[in-house]
């Protein structure tokens, strides 16, 4: 395992990078509402990141055709934008990346369309409170285990299934870096946490069941089961003592 620790010089690179996503996001979900479709917030996504100097990192990576990943209810990840409109009470997670001067930011976050039942913001809260677990285990001297088990113990402790086939990763000048992050693991086990390593930390949590299967667009991922899915992320850097969020404006919310 190679994990790449970056300088001062590089995480500050990754700052901006994380500025334009965590923008880009809010202009995003400021977008959210029921009928529009779902190529007109890609339009959006690529407008904004590109307004900002930066450079959209989903589009034609690995030939994703698209600057955001938008997935709809029992969609996980990797929902292609297309002509498909938002309905009152769906759910939307909305999953940048951008790139700034040769390094990447990658966030998420679902909110609900319209009014959405008070099960279903459950889910939503509880996956954002799985992520601020995972963020405030990332502290300097840890283990990587430790960030997995916090997201898994949260989403479990309040009926939820954490996604096993998909995982966070670090992140920096690729898209995906060592090492991966899973959502589910054992306090004390992998790699320690060190100083200058950058991670995207991404729990993806389910209704029914933590299996997936891919559509057939080959990219979409949805549960196996049909039942609602969300899903959040930061990108983050260890630092002295707790974990640094380079995608803010998303803050780590108190867990309810």
């Amino acid at each position: 395992m190679a994990i790449i620790i970056k300088s001062p010089q590089e995480v500050e690179l990754m700052r901006q990078a994380g500025r334009i996503v965590a923008e880009t996001l809010a202009a995003l979900v400021a977008a959210v509402q029921p009928g529009l479709r779902t190529a007109e917030l890609d339009e959006i996504a690529n407008r904004e990141i590109s307004q900002r100097g930066g450079i959209p990192s989903f589009k034609g990576y690995r030939g994703f055709p698209a600057s955001v990943c938008i997935s709809i209810n029992e969609e996980v990840v990797h929902g292609i934008p297309g002509e498909r409109r938002l309905r009152e009470g769906d759910i939307v997670s909305l999953d940048v990346g951008a790139i700034w001067e040769g390094f990447h930011g990658d966030a998420a976050v679902t909110v609900g369309v319209g009014e959405i039942s008070p099960a279903v913001k459950r889910l939503i809260e509880t996956t954002e409170g799985a992520l601020a677990e995972g963020i405030r285990a990332a502290r300097l001297g840890r283990r990587l285990g430790d960030i997995s088990a916090a997201i898994q113990r949260y989403a479990e402790s309040r009926g939820f299934s954490v996604v096993k086939e998909y995982v966070g990763h670090g992140i920096g000048r690729n898209m995906h870096e060592e090492p991966n992050v899973p959502n589910f693991g054992a306090r004390g086990m992998g790699p320690r946490l060190v100083k200058g390593m950058t991670l995207a930390l991404e729990p993806m949590v389910n209704v029914g069941g933590w299996r997936t299967r891919v559509a057939e667009n080959d990219w979409t991922v949805v549960t196996l089961d049909g039942k609602l899915s969300a899903h959040f992320e930061h990108t983050i850097a260890i630092a002295d003592r707790e974990a640094e969020i380079l995608t803010r404006p998303w803050s780590v919310p108190e867990v309810p």
